[in-house]
């Protein structure tokens, strides 16, 4: 697989975020991803992605949970988003489980709809057993504007041509203007 994203130049300076810059990084970063993961796996893309990312000048803001995603839409901007529809609304508290978690991914969706300006988004959704009920998650999905929709569990190759794909389309293979 050839991934193009090497091809942006991510020294001409950093992008707009409501919270300020991330003061962490000396590299400047001008195109912030949102990704969420809802599942459990190990070596999943949400953990792989950053590290591949980072080089290219892509800025990973990782959130848990319906709330985490919140925090961050607050203090940065979004220039495209994957949304696991399976993560939590609240954080997981390992010492006290509830018996039943509410999934937040469609009301992570109408808070992102809802911003000045909403990202391009690739959904992730769960396996689906039923075939009628994975095609209405899948026609929710396009109607409400997603960019793609992937089934979980999503190899990281997928994930990487989906976010080039995205790029191409809404940003024309440029980072969005600092």
């Amino acid at each position: 697989m050839r991934l193009r994203l090497h091809s942006f130049d991510s020294d001409s300076g950093t992008g707009p975020t409501r919270g300020g810059g991330d003061a962490a990084s000396d590299q400047p970063r001008r195109l912030n991803l949102l990704l969420t993961y809802g599942g459990w796996r190990e070596h999943a893309f949400a953990d792989q992605l950053p590290v591949l990312l980072d080089r290219f000048g892509i800025q990973c803001l990782r959130a848990q949970s319906g709330d985490e995603v919140s925090d961050v839409v607050r203090r940065a901007e979004v220039h495209i988003a994957v949304i696991d529809l399976s993560i939590p609304m609240h954080p997981r508290r390992p010492e006290a489980q509830p018996a039943r978690t509410v999934q937040a991914g469609q009301r992570v969706l109408q808070l992102l709809r809802r911003l000045d300006h909403p990202p391009p988004t690739i959904i992730v959704r769960p396996r689906q057993v039923d075939s009628a009920e994975s095609n209405r998650i899948l026609a929710e999905a396009l109607r409400d504007g997603a960019f793609t929709v992937l089934d979980d569990p999503v190899p990281v190759e997928t994930m990487l041509q989906a976010l080039e794909r995205c790029v191409r389309r809404y940003y024309r293979d440029h980072w969005p203007a600092a």
